[in-house]
């Protein structure tokens, strides 16, 4: 049985505009929809207790009507369990394709909310995580995702990878180009680079050259890295960026209009400890304007 997208939802506009993109990749990826509510776990005889599954199921309904009225023929399925949050999202990500969550907005200023559940959730999923905000682009639960939705298969918004060039990732690359031919969408490719000080050079390395042969350097790094990627995936465009600037502000950046943004996130070797994303990814995270995926690699 194909593993489902998997969305994790509650009551927010977030938690809406992240089931609605949901459905969308389910539809497009031919596999089932999962829609999860976990509720907070409470001492046996605590005030409400009774309540909660009544609410749970009250949150599910809202959300598959709203599922509905966009995809109404994406398999679907309701779940409710019991928490803590991150504990069961983590479970269910082991049993998913893709594992998406809502993070609320605050301001161009000061960027967006990850709060402690997502943070844990990103940092030791064992699938991509995608992180959806409500009230920019498609998937608006304001409405603009009704009246944009359009045929699930029309040429969608660029993908965007950020692709680190001194440790190129099989699965990253992979999951970036697959999701553009699933959307019939351009995949743009982002590198950073930075020149190097004195106390960081080896010899022969790139750093010892120019800067404009040093970006040609790094963009040849980048054609190698994805020679073979082209052939696997012939009916994707693909176009290459190698810019010299911090990884986190050139991403950012790229993500401006974009329909997603796919970063990595190196495994832990210890799965159960911690919730570190890398600074690049937690930046991203908080900062682009578009969904993110969040895509875990050794």
């Amino acid at each position: 049985m194909p593993r489902p997208v998997m969305v994790g939802v509650d009551a927010s506009q977030e938690s809406r505009a992240a089931a609605v993109w949901a459905a969308r990749e389910a539809e497009r990826r031919g596999v089932p929809l999962r829609l999860l509510h976990v509720w907070a776990w409470s001492p046996p005889g605590a005030p409400g207790n009774a309540s909660r599954p009544l609410l749970a199921g009250r949150v599910l309904r809202e959300a598959e009507a709203h599922v509905r009225a966009v995809c109404p023929g994406v398999p679907l399925v309701a779940e409710q369990a019991e928490g803590p949050a991150s504990r069961a999202l983590l479970g269910a990500a082991g049993e998913a394709d893709v594992l998406v969550l809502g993070s609320r907005g605050l301001s161009v200023l000061t960027g967006f909310v990850l709060g402690s559940v997502a943070q844990a959730v990103v940092a030791r999923a064992a699938c991509p995580v995608v992180l959806i905000r409500a009230g920019h682009g498609v998937d608006d639960p304001q409405g603009d995702d009704l009246r944009h939705a359009g045929p699930i298969h029309a040429a969608d918004r660029d993908v965007v990878l950020g692709l680190d060039l001194n440790d190129p990732c099989d699965e990253l690359i992979d999951f970036a180009f697959d999701t553009a031919r699933l959307r019939n969408a351009r995949l743009r490719v982002v590198s950073a680079w930075s020149a190097p000080s004195a106390l960081t050079l080896g010899p022969g390395e790139v750093g010892l050259i120019d800067g404009p042969r040093r970006a040609e350097e790094w963009r040849g790094f980048q054609d190698a890295v994805l020679f073979t990627w082209r052939d696997k995936y012939p009916a994707v465009s693909v176009s290459g960026d190698v810019v010299e600037d911090r990884a986190s502000a050139a991403l950012v950046r790229a993500a401006t209009g974009a329909g997603l943004l796919v970063v990595g996130r190196r495994t832990p070797q210890e799965p159960h400890v911690g919730t570190r994303t890398g600074p690049v990814t937690h930046a991203v995270s908080r900062h682009a304007r578009c969904p993110v995926a969040v895509v875990p690699h050794c």
